[in-house]
């Protein structure tokens, strides 16, 4: 595929990613911490995110297995998470989470159950999307280009 062919899919592709709500501006803020230094930046951060969300998806799991579920305990793990997935514009994954800690704050196990698949599910899914994203990127650099800027304004 042309160079220009594949940065106009890495656009669009970006585009499509605000637009489905998987991301948002916090990601473009991410971005711009990136330069010649540290031309890994990005995929530095989203990459420990991934792993960070891993362990706390399995404490959550364990967390809500328990005979006596501690709440608090809970809470705390769905705010760090949260709190990560907003650093990196997961924009859809921090929205599960908010509804996950409605759920704790109230105290109750089955709808913590429902928001813990639902906050693996968009974890999933924005791996995936950032999996693809990286891809077009490493294209892009491999074929002796240079990323575009994508800008909020569409």
């Amino acid at each position: 595929m042309e160079l220009v062919q594949i940065q106009r899919r890495l656009v669009d592709y970006t585009k499509s990613l605000f637009m489905e709500g998987f991301l948002d501006a916090q990601f473009l803020q991410l971005q711009q911490l990136q330069d010649d230094s540290n031309p890994d930046f990005v995929f530095e951060v989203v990459s420990l995110f991934f792993e960070d969300s891993e362990k706390l998806l399995n404490e959550l799991t364990i967390a809500l297995d328990q005979p006596n579920v501690d709440f608090k305990k809970l809470d705390s793990h769905v705010h760090q998470l949260k709190g990560s997935s907003s650093s990196i514009g997961a924009q859809r994954v921090k929205n599960a989470c908010i509804a996950f800690r409605n759920y704790c704050d109230v105290q109750n196990i089955e709808g913590c159950l429902t928001c813990l698949q639902q906050v693996k599910q968009e974890c999933y899914l924005v791996k995936n999307k950032f999996e693809t994203l990286f891809r077009l990127e490493q294209q892009i650099m491999a074929s002796g280009g240079s990323v575009p800027t994508i800008e909020l304004g569409f």
